[in-house]
């Protein structure tokens, strides 16, 4: 028979144990150790191919500063000499001459530097004019309508013949440019992200949100707007290179950047009537263009993948 001081032993032992048990060691009871942008960086590393890219892009940016600072010639000092003229690659000119006989090596890296730094200015602008429309497009029922038709009155209308405008009515530079891509390239990544806020907007705890008063600003932020980080990565990664591409074309027909400002969409203009006898000429410029476009196309699509919270583990 057990005797009630076995009872009461028994209780106190278990009291002890409950006091002794430390706050710290409870709250991290059932605590996950997940951290979403450390899944991100942990999925896109599995991507080996993504991986080498990324490398490949950061050398190419880095070695556009470096090719400059231990090439022979400075950009902004050189002169033509007819006598230099289309110069094969050799121990004095590294890329060799253009038909005007100045230094190629640095004029393409010089022209990277500016075609790269566009890119980038081009995909941040563009991702946040077209989250910040995207996401009131979406939500706001009151403002579909307008939305809509804009997107349709500027997407019916050839971007060339934007650009085209743009060059002959205001002009030709980095800045222009720059603005006018980001104020018709929004169009994509705002309707993408329209049609993902469409899924989201009547889920049951956004229902709750706004039954309890949250602020719009708050309910696209913090309850919208996390789902849509996979898809304003891959668009971002997409238009770095097809703004890069766009450019090309652009300066290819004179309607690009202005002669000031070379890029390398500009270089490619100058040698087209000369790259079938001198092949170097389109080689060195094409080459860089083809990298940056291949290796942000596999980046994006492995960082999207990495980002979406289905594939986390």
């Amino acid at each position: 028979m057990a005797k009630a001081s076995d009872f009461e032993g028994k209780k106190q032992d278990e009291l002890f144990y409950f006091v002794d048990y430390s706050p710290e060691e409870a709250e991290r009871v059932g605590y996950s150790n997940y951290s979403y942008w450390g899944s991100v960086i942990q999925n896109f590393l599995k991507h080996k191919a993504a991986v080498v890219c990324l490398f490949l892009f950061l050398f190419l940016v880095i070695f556009s500063f470096i090719a400059l600072a231990i090439g022979k010639y400075d950009y902004q000092t050189l002169v033509s000499d007819s006598s230099l003229a289309f110069q094969k690659p050799n121990s004095e000119y590294w890329f060799g001459t253009d038909n005007l006989g100045r230094d190629y090596w640095c004029q393409v890296w010089y022209a990277t530097q500016v075609s790269i730094r566009l890119a980038l200015i081009v995909a941040v602008g563009e991702s946040i004019l077209g989250v910040i429309i995207g996401l009131i497009w979406g939500y706001v029922r009151k403002l579909d309508r307008f939305f809509t038709e804009l997107y349709n009155l500027i997407d019916n209308v050839p971007y060339i013949i934007y650009m085209t405008l743009i060059a002959l009515v205001v002009g030709q530079s980095f800045t222009i440019m720059a603005v006018s891509m980001i104020a018709i390239g929004w169009l994509v990544m705002a309707r993408r992200v329209r049609n993902m806020v469409f899924m989201f907007r009547d889920r049951e705890y956004n229902l709750a949100s706004r039954c309890l008063g949250t602020p719009l600003w708050r309910v696209l932020t913090k309850n919208i707007l996390p789902y849509l980080v996979s898809v304003i990565i891959l668009r971002m990664a997409l238009s770095i290179p097809a703004t890069i591409n766009l450019e090309s074309t652009l300066s290819y027909l004179g309607i690009g950047l202005g002669i000031e400002t070379p890029s390398l969409g500009l270089i490619l203009s100058k040698v087209r009537g000369f790259f079938l006898d001198y092949p170097y000429l389109l080689v060195f410029p094409a080459s860089i263009v083809s990298i940056i476009s291949i290796s942000f196309y596999i980046m994006g699509n492995a960082f999207s993948d990495a980002a979406d919270p289905r594939n986390h583990v």
